[in-house]
């Protein structure tokens, strides 16, 4: 049997108290307590869409601002998927996913390469609030994530008019992405996908 993928991270700050555990081949079981309820609701997507087992635990200064929380949620994220996926020996590496929510579509492209470069455009709709977050924290969030993890990550809006609509496609996107590019690709074995031979 396969060693289970498993990461974890904590993080703790003069503004935050968070810790995250990620199983990668999970079944899409979320338990979440970020404090942010809107945040609570896309992680339980990224859970879901990705079929990770993700609990995340986060007690930050919330009630001053979200800033802090959302971040040390994605540095911790970013962590303990790259934790989980160790050397990254016989992954698929990189994927993507086109998600449609009503009238938004949204392109993510992830490549665990090792190299971390967020590129992230979520478009002038998302703006202001959605739900109790600052609709610019889920930019925020993504490009945190894609530093901390060490992957390329590529996500823009090709069409969509509600910034809701807008976000909750790209973390639900994320999740499939993230779910395609840490699959095991049987063909390589143990090999790594890199004719470098290193994913660091």
């Amino acid at each position: 049997m396969a060693e289970e993928r498993v990461g974890r991270c904590e993080r703790r700050t003069g503004e935050t108290d968070v810790a995250v555990e990620v199983v990668i081949d999970g079944s899409g079981v979320a338990a979440v307590e970020t404090g942010v309820l809107f945040l609570d609701h896309m992680l339980h997507h990224v859970a879901r869409h990705g079929l990770f087992d993700l609990r995340v635990t986060a007690r930050g200064d919330v009630a001053m601002d979200k800033h802090h929380t959302v971040e040390d949620v994605a540095i911790c994220l970013g962590r303990a998927f790259g934790e989980a996926l160790g050397e990254k020996r016989g992954i698929v590496r990189a994927a993507h996913c086109e998600m449609p929510m009503d009238e938004a579509l949204v392109s993510v492209a992830i490549d665990f390469s090792g190299r971390p470069y967020p590129a992230v455009d979520l478009g002038p709709r998302v703006a202001g609030m959605v739900g109790d977050m600052e609709a610019d924290l889920a930019r925020h969030f993504f490009e945190t994530f894609a530093l901390e993890a060490r992957c390329n990550l590529h996500l823009h809006v090709s069409r969509g008019l509600n910034g809701h609509h807008i976000v909750e496609a790209a973390f639900k996107g994320f999740g499939r992405a993230l779910d395609a590019a840490s699959r095991i690709e049987p063909r390589l074995g143990m090999q790594m996908p890199s004719t470098k031979g290193t994913l660091r």
